[in-house]
């Protein structure tokens, strides 16, 4: 099946994101993608300082559209992830709606991203977010996909979890910056996808060089081979990749490590 990536340039108004969003939904849906993703947090700035602004009950105006879009396209859409207002907490979510309209998943950011890297970057999501406590699968007719955002992707444990509840790709709506970027963007999904023999995708915002906080951009989709089948660059695009489960099927019996665990010595669990 084809997957599409939306590498979104996300504004400051909120109506324009969420329009010219469905727009790319659309496109992709023209060319044929089956499972469409787009950006970390795609409807507002991305910023501490934004999040509760810019934050929606769910269901809301952000995930309504979200929503119609799916259904007037037939796609199974992860909307990468919007501010979210709860009971007075704020999370950092991602809903996945399918080709009915219907919302299938939805997932808060379980890792917070509080980073401080002297002369770098510093960072604090836990100043204004609360995290989520629950894993995130759900099932297309094509697989079953794991959902994570960002930070979660550091978090090999996770995805572990997720290869175990037999995922074969999983999903990280992310916004990595220009420090942590060209450092790990990559070699973390490579990562990911060679340890649970699993297609990995990241869905980044295109570059605003104007913006507070910058994004890496370079969406992309990895193989359970560890190759790059799809890399975006900088700018905001739409880019495909067709998932050939039969190739991860065959990578999977000629490297059997997921057969080969000594549970006997070691485990990843679920605690809930």
């Amino acid at each position: 099946f084809r997957l599409a990536l939306i590498q979104l340039h996300v504004s400051a108004v909120k109506s324009d994101n969420l329009q010219r969003a469905c727009g790319l939904v659309r496109e992709a849906s023209a060319k044929g993608a089956k499972v469409v993703a787009l950006p970390e947090c795609f409807n507002s700035p991305y910023g501490t300082q934004y999040f509760k602004e810019y934050a929606e009950k769910i269901p809301g105006e952000s995930t309504q559209k979200l929503s119609e879009v799916a259904k007037e396209c037939s796609v199974y859409l992860i909307g990468g992830s919007i501010p979210e207002e709860d009971g007075g907490k704020l999370y950092n979510t991602c809903t996945v709606f399918g080709p009915d309209g219907d919302m299938l998943a939805k997932h808060r950011k379980v890792h917070l991203f509080d980073i401080n890297i002297p002369g770098k970057i510093q960072f604090k999501e836990s100043e204004t977010l609360s995290p989520g406590n629950s894993f995130s699968v759900f099932d297309t007719p094509y697989c079953k996909v794991g959902l994570g955002i960002c930070y979660d992707m550091r978090f090999a444990e996770m995805a572990q979890i997720y290869g175990q509840k037999g995922c074969q790709l999983l999903i990280y709506p992310g916004a990595f910056n220009l420090t942590t970027g060209p450092a790990h963007w990559e070699l973390l999904q490579r990562g990911r996808a060679v340890d649970n023999q699993v297609y990995v995708a990241t869905v980044s915002p295109a570059r605003d060089e104007k913006a507070s906080y910058v994004a890496w951009g370079h969406s992309t989709v990895v193989n359970p081979w560890g190759e790059v089948i799809a890399k975006a660059g900088a700018e905001e695009t739409l880019i495909y990749a067709d998932i050939d489960l039969k190739k991860l099927a065959e990578i999977r019996q000629q490297i059997p490590i997921l057969s080969q665990k000594r549970c006997d010595l070691y485990g990843v669990e679920m605690k809930k």
